[in-house]
């Protein structure tokens, strides 16, 4: 099992499937993204920079998409609780998973421009 795997598991079974769903919709919009643990969370990266990251609290999800994910999705956040580069989902509210879908695909078309873009 690895970190990420434990670090689920320490969740009440609710909370467990919705970071799992979160794993796969990230999985399955950024194949090649890198999986690690950062900052005491799963965090994912694309050609060596930062994508999005994920991690669970007692009333909320928080969504990490460092600035530019935030910015690009400002009016669809905007009903929920944000701090710099976060937002918070709260576990007693639909997860947006297409919405997260979405801003993950426009995280990895951003770092894979920057990185065509340095060649």
């Amino acid at each position: 099992m690895n970190e990420i795997e434990t670090y689920m598991q320490q969740f009440p079974d609710n909370v467990q499937e919705i970071l799992r769903n979160i794993r796969t919709l990230i999985k399955d919009n950024a194949p090649e993204a890198e999986e690690s643990f950062a900052y005491g969370m799963p965090a994912y990266k694309t050609h060596k920079k930062p994508l999005v990251y994920f991690a669970a609290f007692k009333n909320h999800i928080g969504f990490y998409a460092t600035p530019s994910g935030h910015d690009e999705f400002q009016a669809e956040l905007s009903t929920y609780k944000q701090g710099k580069g976060s937002v918070q989902f709260p576990l007693d509210q639909p997860m947006p998973y297409q919405l997260m879908e979405r801003i993950v695909k426009f995280r990895v078309s951003e770092n894979n421009a920057r990185s065509t873009s340095k060649m």
